[in-house]
């Protein structure tokens, strides 16, 4: 399928792997140019060398925190007003009630609430004025269904969701649609350190830990970072222009809920 966006500009937040690398390549691959961007400069160069050598699109680079105002600065400064906007940022550590105060969830605000938030305000007037713009927030399953070790996750993503459900509606009579992409458990580093976390808790390998994980999904494994990519440009593409402020769960059926 031709989605329709050849030529468009991207921007892509902490995307030198994982999630966030699936999704600026299915953009690569459809022909959008592409400004990512990720804290590690090593690992960012390689994954843009990359994508410029197979699919021949402009890749600009920017080695950043995303989560802060300096790095949200020269980001923009490099994407110059986009056509795309795809946020990321990696979720707060595990735990239990007891464990956060105020600075945990302050943190976690920043990051998975607060960060996206200020990339929406920067590029949506451009878009707007456009009249074509496509913005996607990768959140998590647990906007859907809580997972109670991550309280941080699930507080600061349903924070963003409850700002984007009111946003998104306003900006779409502009040609603007913003929408949630939710990750279940994909084969990322972000899995295999919430294996490693349930290995030690249990005493158990990693492995037996993963094929515990892998046990609770309908499809029997993890999803993989090019399918969570493929989703995430048509989202971006010029079919999904009647979808707004919707909440797309790519899970592999485990999170359990009729709606």
């Amino acid at each position: 399928m031709d989605l329709g966006i050849k030529g468009k500009r991207a921007l892509v937040c902490a995307s030198s792997k994982g999630l966030g690398l699936g999704c600026a390549e299915a953009l690569a691959e459809a022909g959008v140019d592409l400004i990512m961007s990720a804290r590690g400069a090593e690992a960012l160069e390689a994954a843009a060398a990359d994508l410029r050598a197979r699919y021949g699109v402009s890749v600009t680079t920017v080695a950043c925190d995303v989560t802060t105002s300096e790095g949200q600065a020269e980001m923009l400064a490099a994407a110059d007003n986009p056509d795309i906007l795809v946020t990321n940022a990696g979720g707060p550590p595990p735990g239990v009630w007891s464990d956060w105060d105020r600075d945990d969830f302050i943190a976690a605000l920043d990051a998975n609430m607060l960060t996206p938030i200020a990339l929406m305000k920067a590029c949506l007037p451009a878009m707007m004025d456009r009249r074509w713009g496509r913005v996607v927030n990768i959140t998590s399953q647990s906007v859907k269904a809580p997972i109670p070790a991550l309280g941080l996750s699930n507080a600061a993503r349903t924070g963003l969701t409850g700002y984007v459900a009111g946003t998104a509606r306003q900006v779409a009579p502009s040609g603007v649609t913003i929408n949630n992409l939710l990750p279940g458990i994909h084969d990322t580093d972000r899995a295999m350190a919430l294996d490693g976390n349930v290995s030690r808790a249990q005493n158990i390998s990693v492995e037996q830990a993963r094929e515990q994980r892998e046990g609770t999904i309908p499809t029997r494994r993890y999803g993989t970072a090019a399918e969570f990519g493929a989703t995430c440009a048509f989202m971006c593409s010029v079919h999904a222009g009647f979808m707004v402020g919707q909440n797309v769960l790519l899970d592999g059926g485990a999170t359990n809920a009729t709606i």
